[in-house]
């Protein structure tokens, strides 16, 4: 029967052999190390992602619908000729679901557009770093759950007579207006001259990059100026959660009738929600979690071959201390358990070390990439737990040949 007094024993010779064998024992913990500092800092950095991201999606509204040509995550290696050939979703399809839909308050089309080299935007001799220009509606605020910090959105009398003004993002205003207030100046945006009538509220960084670089028209103008920007990208408010299902058949009825669906064919279009979009990112980190667990397997196998390898060698050495300990009355099984003990010690001391430089990791990522920081209670018992289990399954044969050794042969051994 084992006792604790003999688990306590095995531990005291495993931590006197690291301490006799520093440089040996340190290269063995330092396999055990990387594999179980990879588990936790890589679940940690995938959960602290997952986190911003779904912060992120919900941060738009949750009565927030989206239409587009296809849908997310589609395979167009197995799409037939006819759907790759889809019609693009244009402004038409907003103006008529702003019209033809009662269960839909906002609609917000965007259509971008970049000239060769990025968009050049000037205030006498400050220039704004490449900024994004897009057209879109009044609606724009309100379904991407936006503010205006200074001045005032485009309105629909803006839309009417195609004004020639803009509304900026906060950093644009920081790069063309250092030390003044941007509304009512008139600033360049490639060759044409706007009137600046509002500054967006400054938006926090999405891993590190920035959302506030862009320059927002209406887009009746948009329409105007580039007339050969066609396809759009189109996200809609329905009034409240309760009036998704209504608002997603209405906007299905008239996007049918726009695009001259016959009764018998599918959509050719899709509209769908931040549940479609927490669903894929889901799946995407199902995949990362997979090669996590892959990547840290390698780093968990060389530490497993190291305690193999040192334990194997520690039989060598203690042959003779060995057979002392079976001429005074110790079983196979008392020799194997203090093996077992032993490399067990050895790679445990390697999982406690790889929990800490894998929140290490954690706190390392939170720094560089303004993630959450998460640190699973969860994976640190699984990565502690493996690589016990780790020392437990190579130490199995050095333990058994240590067993097996003949005390009378072990006493003449030097």
């Amino acid at each position: 029967m084992i006792t604790m007094v003999e688990i306590r024993d095995g531990m005291l010779l495993a931590m006197d052999s690291i301490r006799n064998n520093k440089f040996r024992a340190g290269l063995t913990i330092l396999g055990v190390l990387i594999g179980v500092a990879s588990v936790i800092g890589m679940a940690s950095m995938i959960a602290g992602l997952d986190k911003m991201v779904m912060n992120e999606i919900e941060s738009m509204g949750s009565n927030v619908l989206y239409v587009t040509r296809f849908e997310p995550g589609t395979n167009f290696e197995h799409s037939s000729e006819e759907d790759r050939n889809r019609k693009p979703i244009t402004i038409d399809a907003a103006l008529a679901i702003q019209a033809g839909c009662p269960s839909v308050t906002a609609v917000a089309p965007q259509n971008y557009y970049a000239a060769q080299g990025g968009n050049v935007v000037r205030y006498k001799n400050n220039q704004a770093n490449r900024p994004g220009v897009f057209g879109t509606m009044p609606g724009y605020v309100k379904v991407n759950n936006r503010n205006v910090g200074r001045g005032r959105f485009i309105n629909d009398f803006d839309m009417e007579r195609r004004a020639m003004v803009c509304v900026i993002g906060s950093d644009v205003a920081k790069a063309l207006f250092p030390y003044e207030d941007p509304v009512s100046k008139g600033i360049r945006v490639n060759t044409q001259q706007f009137l600046v009538i509002g500054v967006m509220e400054e938006k926090a960084p999405f891993m590190g990059q920035s959302d506030n670089n862009f320059i927002i028209l209406p887009y009746s103008t948009f329409e105007k100026m580039y007339p050969w920007e066609k396809e759009l990208f189109l996200a809609v408010s329905a009034k409240s959660t309760r009036y998704m299902t209504q608002a997603i058949d209405e906007m299905t009825a008239v996007l049918r009738r726009l695009r001259g669906v016959a009764y018998n064919k599918p959509n050719d279009f899709a509209i769908w929600t931040q549940e479609n979009l927490k669903e894929m990112v889901n799946n995407i980190t199902q995949y990362i979690y997979i090669a996590m667990i892959v990547i840290s397997s390698v780093g968990l196998l060389v530490g497993g071959v190291g305690v193999m390898n040192i334990m194997l060698v520690s039989v060598t050495e203690r042959t003779r201390e060995i057979g002392v300990r079976k001429a005074i009355g110790a079983r196979r099984l008392n020799i194997m358990i203090q093996f077992l003990t032993e490399a067990m010690t050895l790679s445990g001391s390697g999982g406690v070390l790889g929990i800490f430089a894998g929140i290490l990791l954690a706190f390392l990522a939170k720094l560089i990439f303004s993630m959450p920081f998460t640190v699973s209670i969860l994976w640190m018992f699984i990565g502690f737990s493996v690589s016990v289990l780790v020392g437990l399954s190579a130490g199995l044969y050095p333990a058994y040949k240590a067993a097996k050794v003949d005390p009378i042969v072990s006493l003449r051994y030097e």
